[in-house]
This record gives C-alpha cells, sequence and structure tokens, in this order.
C-alpha cells in the first residue's frame, strides 16, 4: 500500500493526544489488515504537514509503533509495518495498553490490574486447542 493511501484523522477536541490519536488508527490499519507487512507509512515529515501537526508529535506516535513491534524504521526504506506483526497479536496488544492506562487511571497497582486479568481469565474458559498457550 503506498503511504498516501494511509488514512489518518485527527480531532483537536477529542481528550486523546495528537500521537496517540495516530498511533491507534495505525495499530487499527494493521488489525483491519487495511496495512500489512512491509507497507511503508508516510514520512514523519509527510504526515505532519498533511495533519498540520509539528514533527515531533508524529515522530513520538511512529517511536511509540515501532516500541510496540509494529513497525520498523530502516535507513533508506522508510517507516514499514514490521515482519511477523499479525492483526490479532497488534490488537491484543492495543487492549493490554487500555486496560493498564484504564487501571491506573482508576488507580489500581499493577498488582491489582495483573489480578484483573488473572480473574478475567478465570472466567472465560480457553476454546479448544488454545489452552496452554
Amino acid at each position: 500500500m503506498p503511504s498516501s493511501e494511509l488514512r489518518v484523522e485527527i480531532d483537536l477536541r477529542s481528550g486523546l493526544a495528537p500521537y496517540e490519536q495516530i498511533r491507534s488508527q495505525v495499530v487499527a490499519h494493521v488489525a483491519a489488515g487495511r496495512l500489512r507487512v512491509g507497507d511503508r507509512l508516510p514520512t514523519i515529515r509527510a504526515l505532519a504537514t498533511d495533519l498540520g501537526l509539528a514533527p515531533g508529535t508524529v515522530a513520538r506516535a511512529y517511536r511509540e509503533l515501532e516500541a510496540a513491534g509494529v513497525v520498523t524504521t530502516r535507513r533508506r526504506a522508510g517507516t514499514v509495518v514490521a515482519d511477523g506483526v499479525s492483526p490479532s497479536d497488534v490488537a491484543a496488544r492495543h487492549a493490554a495498553h487500555e486496560l493498564v492506562r484504564a487501571g491506573r487511571d482508576a488507580g489500581l497497582s499493577d498488582d491489582a490490574i495483573l489480578d484483573v486479568v488473572r480473574g478475567a481469565l478465570l472466567h472465560e474458559p480457553p476454546e479448544s486447542g488454545e489452552a496452554g498457550r
């Protein structure tokens, strides 16, 4: 997919920071299969210009995407969707980050957040063939 086809929209009235809006929309594109392994994202400068944002805002989103293993940046190739990332992995990582953020916003400790996850796992039996994963 050429980078010009990536659709990202920023809502400045949203309570969500612009870099987080970029990050979450790229994750959503990967999870939906609209971005696939090797697809190139726009350059930081190009996306910043298109969105009317500072390049540092886009750079932060790209850094977070790279840290999560969603994209990789290579000198001449630019920023591309990382090899080995599956849409379900991306969706699960995103959900986990959202859970941690919500738990911390609610004042829970990291151990309490883990207890919530363990409790949910106990109440949701694994589907056949998934036990032990």
